[in-house]
């Protein structure tokens, strides 16, 4: 695999049912890269539909669905902070309440760290409401050769909305 590597994924829009991701080019879930871009749009529909977006994410986790603690950390991670997962798409900004144009564009990022244990990928989102890219971790399962996300650690807090800051 390559080292240093940046991937930028579009999407004309975010998925919102099983369907519509189902439908998706990027749903063959050959590439790590755009799985991992795949996760962070299903996951902006955490609180308009989040039944629909934990069945569209166990989707994404191949034959491990998200257990309780893993609805959990979810729930801990987005209730009351969708802003954080549109946070990762470009054109998105504290001063715009993170709110990105479409078409939805995400930068994917790998180092020479990326792909330390085998079948696995650690690669990097950059949100514009942190410092440092996230981590989000990935596994591949060889027997179809199809990626899949085990590791959120990507959503950690980020800064506030302008409008939500009351020393803004």
């Amino acid at each position: 695999m390559e080292d240093n590597k940046t991937k930028t994924i579009t999407f004309a829009g975010i998925p919102q049912n099983m369907g519509q991701l189902q439908a998706m080019r990027e749903f063959s879930l050959q590439d790590e890269f755009e799985v991992a871009a795949l996760v962070v749009a299903v996951l902006c529909n955490y609180e308009r539909d989040t039944e629909g977006t934990l069945a569209m994410i166990d989707a994404l986790r191949g034959p491990e669905p998200l257990n309780a603690y893993g609805k959990q950390f979810l729930r801990d991670r987005l209730s009351g902070k969708q802003y954080k997962t549109f946070s990762f798409f470009e054109g998105s900004s504290p001063a715009n309440d993170y709110t990105p144009t479409a078409p939805y564009t995400i930068k994917v990022s790998s180092n020479p760290y990326s792909y330390q244990n085998e079948n696995y990928a650690t690669l990097y989102l950059k949100s514009s409401g942190a410092d440092s890219a996230r981590p989000i971790t990935l596994r591949k399962k060889p027997s179809t050769g199809q990626w899949f996300v085990v590791d959120f650690n990507f959503l950690a807090d980020i800064r506030i909305p302008t409008s939500q800051d009351a020393w803004a």
